[in-house]
């Protein structure tokens, strides 16, 4: 664990390196009501033991964090330790500690600094909030009262989005915030002005066209793929993702360009369309959807729960976006692949 006065040294010698997956949680149950640790820990283990993933990235949008309560979230993130470390004690644990409460993230960021967590990530808070000096307020009352590394999540499902000028601010006022998932996607011009504004910031862009145009090898994004999908984009008997980035992080930029169309990852990315991000309903709106991303998992063959869905208060995934997901997950030979990895036909070197 980084603690906070550690926090800038522990970013810039590497910290955060790899790629790191964002994890569903599996529901089960009435409505969903509980959740499936036995899916969960299988999921913890395929991502850090077959895929050999370098992080994990819990109890965020992709985890609906908005509809799991305190509980849930502090036992989500006890398991994955647990079960992360059992197999590959450097996985590097982000810890999304968001809430809807100041004093419900100072509680749940302590539990992960207690817990194991490496650092821990608050989302723009998703409430009303007062622009900028409401989000840094936010975060020097929680700096306040912990002791462990911090980044920021700017992302639009919050509702209001940081400036450059906001998020440098932040950085420079707080010493324990040293990176950004910079989850805005409409232009990639916030985060040069981010880099100029304060350099020493890890940066994670998630318009990944600014890797293929060299940004790493400039200095202004840093290398870790912090909270992605990566265990729907490739399988342990083809671990084409890892192979990709590799590339790009390499400097190898055309072959790497060129990889990801020979491989298909471009047509995989293609195929499965804006399901996980975007809900027809309301289009504008970025959005983390949940059962989007457990229906791409159960067509791979990961555990899901007997409750595919999301959680109020997000909606059903339509059935045309099964078939979108599946035909593409399909035609990328990816049906049933991870299966065979959580039955043990795969294994992380010793």
């Amino acid at each position: 664990m980084a603690r906070a006065r550690e926090a800038r040294e522990w970013a810039a010698s590497g910290g955060l390196r790899g790629i790191g997956d964002s994890l569903y949680t599996p529901f089960c149950g009435h409505d969903g009501e509980s959740i499936d640790w036995d899916a969960y820990r299988t999921l913890v283990r395929y991502c850090v033991g077959d895929l050999r993933h370098d992080m994990l990235w819990l109890t965020s949008g992709v985890g609906e964090w908005w509809s799991l309560t305190m509980d849930e979230r502090k036992r989500l993130l006890e398991v994955a330790v647990e079960e992360a470390r059992a197999i590959a004690p450097d996985t590097v644990v982000e810890a999304c500690t968001s809430a809807a409460s100041v004093k419900e993230c100072v509680e749940l960021t302590l539990h992960a600094q207690e817990h194991g967590a490496d650092v821990c990530f608050l989302q723009t808070p998703p409430m009303e909030v007062h622009a900028g000096e409401g989000v840094l307020r936010f975060f020097e009352y929680v700096a306040d009262r912990t002791d462990i590394a911090l980044g920021m999540f700017n992302s639009p499902s919050s509702g209001w989005v940081l400036s450059a000028e906001e998020m440098a601010a932040i950085h420079h006022q707080i010493p324990a915030v040293v990176a950004v998932k910079e989850g805005v996607q409409d232009s990639v011009s916030r985060t040069m002005a981010l880099h100029a504004l304060a350099p020493d910031l890890v940066i994670w862009e998630c318009d990944l066209i600014v890797y293929s145009a060299g940004w790493l090898q400039q200095g202004i994004v840093g290398p870790a793929q912090l909270g992605t999908s990566a265990y729907l984009f490739e399988t342990p008997d083809d671990l084409i993702y890892r192979q990709y980035w590799e590339l790009v992080w390499n400097g190898k930029l055309a072959d790497a360009s060129a990889f990801a169309k020979e491989s298909g990852l471009d047509a995989r990315s293609a195929g499965i369309g804006s399901w996980m991000v975007q809900y027809p309903g309301r289009p504008d709106y970025f959005t983390h959807w949940g059962e989007a991303f457990k229906y791409a998992a159960s067509v791979i063959g990961l555990p899901v729960g007997d409750y595919p869905h999301s959680r109020p208060p997000q909606g059903f995934l339509p059935e045309a976006a099964k078939v979108q997901i599946r035909a593409a997950l399909v035609n990328a030979g990816m049906e049933g692949k991870a299966k065979l990895a959580v039955n043990g036909a795969f294994a992380r070197p010793g």
